[in-house]
């Protein structure tokens, strides 16, 4: 079940990397840079994943990042997803993602899955949603 709101951003594409498919579906790898805030606390992300397309045309990702807040707080993450191509070129990702970090404003993210919307546009302008999830 869905709890609270905990975060929010917005950001852009910084860079796109075709990889290796080993035998699979196309492969790319994606960083962004985002600004936004978490529990609170203002901050800045930078992150970076790689997806591959499935046979039905869907994707499935893993990723990593930074999230840096205004305070000094820094907090590290890991997460996956799927996702679909829309017609006009954006990407919809829903998944996952799991928080480590010694800041004190942030601790309550070291006990708890959270989920995710991560939307691309065609531009790479990126928008994210997080929940606490219970």
């Amino acid at each position: 079940m869905l709890g609270e709101k905990i975060g929010d951003g917005t950001g852009k594409v910084t860079s796109r990397r075709v990889l290796p498919s080993q035998g699979g579906g196309p492969k790319m790898e994606t960083s962004f840079e985002a600004s936004g805030n978490i529990l609170g606390v203002d901050e800045t992300e930078t992150g970076t994943y790689w997806s591959a397309v499935r046979p039905d045309g869907t994707q499935y990702g893993e990723g990593q990042g930074i999230h840096m807040g205004k305070g000094g707080e820094v907090a590290t993450w890991v997460g996956s997803g799927v996702g679909t191509v829309k017609k006009d070129g954006s990407v919809s990702y829903r998944g996952a993602v799991y928080y480590q970090t010694a800041s004190a404003a942030w601790s309550r993210l070291n006990s708890i899955a959270s989920v995710f919307e991560f939307e691309v546009d065609a531009q790479g302008n990126s928008r994210a949603q997080l929940w606490e999830w219970k």
